[in-house]
């Protein structure tokens, strides 16, 4: 009967807070990790709202590639006939 108290006392006094230290750690490692989360969230959904643009300005390179492509072709055809 007496190992049944010493047991509960060190399960009481030694384990129950060295549970309860561990638990404290990895409550604040788990906040910390959302509060990082959440930074991650809001520079994701900024990030998006600049990026709002960028397939328009895509087609207009587009366009503008298609039209250089042109001249340059015209430009090199006009030189082979001049050069041939």
């Amino acid at each position: 009967m007496v190992l049944w108290w010493i047991g509960n006392a060190v399960l009481l006094f030694v384990v129950l807070p060295v549970v309860i230290a561990l638990l404290n750690r990895v409550l604040a490692a788990v906040e910390r990790i959302r509060a990082a989360a959440d930074d991650i969230l809001a520079g994701g959904g900024e990030l998006a709202g600049r990026l709002e643009p960028v397939p328009a300005a895509l087609a207009r390179t587009g366009r503008t590639i298609d039209e250089v492509a042109v001249g340059a072709t015209r430009y090199a055809g006009s030189v082979a006939k001049l050069l041939g």
